[in-house]
């Protein structure tokens, strides 16, 4: 999708805030910014000196359907409201309403497969189940890579690491 569309979505996405009452800031720079480097998250909300910035990712507004960009993009512009930097019950608050008047599933986190995009990041570790074969995918080293033997699987099972190939995407759940 193009940039001026994005736009037109961002200023929607304002208006409709707007309209359930939700005292969305006047100051946020009415073009989205796109993230070709993201790769985690699929937008951010950022304050630079007075004025917000709504970033999107540019695999989601490449691949992403209207209403996911819209819903990253109403989630974004929510952050602009007093109180409301972080997931906290004000924001929380404010992303019931905008659910309940226009039927988004706006939450704190999103994944590729609700946004209906692919996941292509590598993985470099599976975890794996010794008893239910569960294998779980890690992009980054992290305590449950360096010490599966703390954790277990939620079926009680012992865990272990094996090593992926370096350019084997991950398959997540569709």
């Amino acid at each position: 999708m193009n940039q001026e569309y994005i736009d037109g979505l961002l200023a929607l996405a304002t208006a409709q805030a707007r309209a359930v009452k939700i005292p969305v800031s006047q100051e946020i720079i009415p073009s989205v910014r796109l993230n070709r480097r993201a790769r985690t998250r699929f937008g951010c909300c950022i304050r630079r000196d007075g004025k917000y910035i709504i970033e999107l990712s540019a695999q989601l507004a490449e691949q992403g359907s209207e209403d996911a960009i819209l819903q990253v993009l109403v989630h974004e512009v929510l952050h602009t409201c007093c109180g409301c930097s972080n997931h906290g019950a004000r924001w929380k608050g404010y992303a019931q309403r905008m659910n309940d008047a226009y039927g988004y599933h706006i939450r704190r986190t999103d994944n590729y497969s609700e946004l209906g995009i692919e996941d292509n990041r590598p993985v470099r570790y599976y975890v794996v189940c010794g008893k239910c074969g569960r294998s779980i995918p890690r992009m980054k080293r992290s305590p449950l890579v360096d010490h599966p033997e703390r954790y277990r699987c939620a079926c009680g099972g012992v865990l272990r690491v094996e090593e992926a190939g370096k350019e084997q995407p991950y398959i997540g759940k569709k």
